[in-house]
């Protein structure tokens, strides 16, 4: 499925997590469906997502965790984003993510939620979605 605009997405890999093979693969598949994917890398804190999301005018910010700190981070950077008047900026969170919390983050604010195993299709048409 391909993207119907242009859309600028960081995909980010917060924290102490250093899995990202699931991340760089999903950043060429939002690629192969037409967006502008920036990857940030491992590690990054939440100060340098935020920057970069600023520096590279993304519209979407896609964090990939697989640390289980999936509710602290987004609690956090939903703030960031608010108090940087980011509001046309959607967060959105894929990796390993209970059942239990997918509600809990979508009332923090994430736009959308990728539990692990969700199709490429899905995560592209879920993307779309948001500026349809």
């Amino acid at each position: 499925m391909e993207t119907v605009n242009k859309i600028r997405v960081l995909v980010a890999k917060p924290g102490l997590d250093g899995h990202d093979k699931g991340a760089k693969i999903v950043a060429l598949a939002l690629r192969d469906a037409g967006m502008e994917v920036i990857y940030s890398g491992l590690h990054q804190t939440l100060d340098q997502i935020m920057s970069t999301a600023v520096q590279e005018s993304v519209d979407v910010i896609g964090l990939s965790i697989m640390s289980g700190a999936h509710l602290p981070i987004c609690e956090k950077l939903t703030a960031m984003i608010k108090e940087q008047g980011l509001d046309n900026v959607h967060l959105v969170v894929g990796g390993v993510i209970p059942n239990q919390d997918v509600q809990v983050l979508r009332k923090m604010g994430v736009a959308a939620v990728f539990p692990g195993g969700t199709s490429f299709d899905t995560i592209v048409s879920g993307i779309n979605g948001l500026f349809q």
